[in-house]
C-alpha cells in the first residue's frame, strides 16, 4: 500500500540565479534544492465533531515513520475548491442514476461560482470526461439526463484516472468525489493500487454511497452489515487512505446533507509540508495535532526518493 504526493525540485548550480530571478516576479512555485518536499492536505476536529480554525504550525506534529519532521511552510489559505464529479454508470446503477444527479446537484450548488471550479466524469468501464474543469459550473449538463446505465463496473480504475486528471489544479483544494453503489467487476487496480496514485498527488477520495435505505449498513432498515457493505471494507479504506471518506446517502436529506458536510470540509483543510528524509520506498505518515483532544485526518503515508515542485 505505497501511496505519496511528494514535492520537490532541485536545480543545477547553473540555474539557481534564473530561478531567483523568476521566483521574485512571478512566484509559482517554491523550490528548495538537494531535499524532498512532502505536501499534505490535514482537517482538524475537536471531539464534538467541529472543523477547528485559526490553527499554526505551532499546533502540528509530523510523524515519518518514528522521526519527527518539522513543518517548513504551512497554508490555510487557498484559491477555492476544485471537485471532480464521478459518476458510476454502470448497469447496477440504472435504478440509482436519478439520485446520484440529485447529489451532484447538491454538490454543485454548495460550490462559489465566483472561484471553485468542478469537472464532471462517468464510466462503466472505461472514463468519460463529460464537462473540463470550469469555473462556475453550478448545474449538470443535459446530457447526464439522458445517459442509459450499462455494462460492466471499473471502479478502481476510474478513480486512479480522474484521480490523475484533478492533479495541478492551481493551489485549490482538489477532490475526487465518487457517486457510486460501490460495485466493482472490470478493475484492473485494487483499492490499495488506488489509493497509492491517488496519495501521490494529494488529492482526497470521497466516495458517495448511493443506495437503498434498506442497503445502507448506517439504517436501522437495512438488511445489510457494515462489515458485508461494498461501501465499506476495502473501499473505506481506500478513501481514508487519501484523506478522504465515504458517505451513504439513502434519503434526499442525507444526499444534502453529505453534500454540504464535503465542501466544507475541503474548505477547512489545512495545508503542511516538510522535508522527507530522502529515503526511496514507503514511508508511513501521521499527522497529529499536539492538543489531544482534537482529531486530525491526513494521509497515511507517501512515497520517498521522487521529486516534485511545491505547488503552494
Amino acid at each position: 500500500m505505497m501511496r505519496n504526493w511528494l514535492i520537490n525540485g532541485f536545480m543545477a548550480p547553473l540555474m539557481m540565479n534564473v530561478a531567483v530571478a523568476q521566483a521574485q516576479t512571478a512566484p509559482v512555485a517554491t523550490f528548495k534544492s538537494a531535499v524532498d518536499l512532502v505536501r499534505v492536505a490535514a482537517v482538524v476536529r475537536d471531539h464534538k465533531g467541529r472543523f477547528v480554525p485559526d490553527l499554526t504550525a505551532k499546533d502540528f506534529d509530523v510523524m515519518d515513520g518514528i522521526e519527527r519532521r518539522p513543518i517548513v511552510d504551512f497554508r490555510r489559505e487557498s484559491e477555492g475548491v476544485s471537485v471532480a464529479v464521478l459518476f458510476d454508470v454502470s448497469g447496477s446503477m440504472e435504478s440509482r442514476l436519478a439520485d446520484a444527479r440529485e447529489a451532484a446537484s447538491h454538490l454543485l450548488a454548495w460550490l462559489d461560482a465566483s472561484r471553485d471550479e468542478a469537472a464532471v466524469f462517468k464510466f462503466d468501464t472505461r472514463l468519460d470526461e463529460v464537462v473540463p474543469f470550469t469555473i462556475g459550473l453550478k448545474t449538470l449538463p443535459a446530457s447526464m439526463s439522458t445517459v442509459v446505465p450499462f455494462g460492466a463496473t471499473s471502479l478502481h480504475d476510474a478513480i486512479a484516472e480522474t484521480a490523475k486528471r484533478s492533479a495541478n489544479r492551481e493551489g485549490r483544494r482538489s477532490a475526487v468525489v465518487v457517486l457510486t453503489d460501490g460495485n466493482d467487476t472490470s478493475s484492473r487496480l485494487s483499492p490499495a493500487d488506488v489509493s497509492a496514485i491517488a496519495s501521490a498527488i494529494d488529492v482526497p477520495v470521497y466516495v458517495f454511497g448511493i443506495v437503498p435505505s434498506i442497503d445502507n449498513p448506517s439504517e436501522d432498515r437495512s438488511t445489510v452489515l457494515p462489515g458485508r457493505s461494498r461501501l465499506t471494507g476495502a473501499l473505506d479504506d481506500l478513501s481514508v487512505w487519501t484523506g478522504g471518506r465515504v458517505f451513504i446517502a439513502s434519503t434526499p436529506a442525507q444526499r444534502s446533507l453529505a453534500a454540504r458536510q464535503l465542501i466544507e470540509e475541503l474548505r477547512h483543510q489545512y495545508f503542511i509540508a516538510f522535508e522527507s528524509s530522502g529515503k526511496p520506498g514507503w514511508h508511513p505518515l501521521v499527522v497529529r495535532a499536539r492538543d489531544k483532544d482534537l482529531t486530525v485526518r491526513a494521509r497515511t503515508g507517501y512515497i520517498g526518493g521522487q521529486s516534485r515542485p511545491n505547488s503552494f
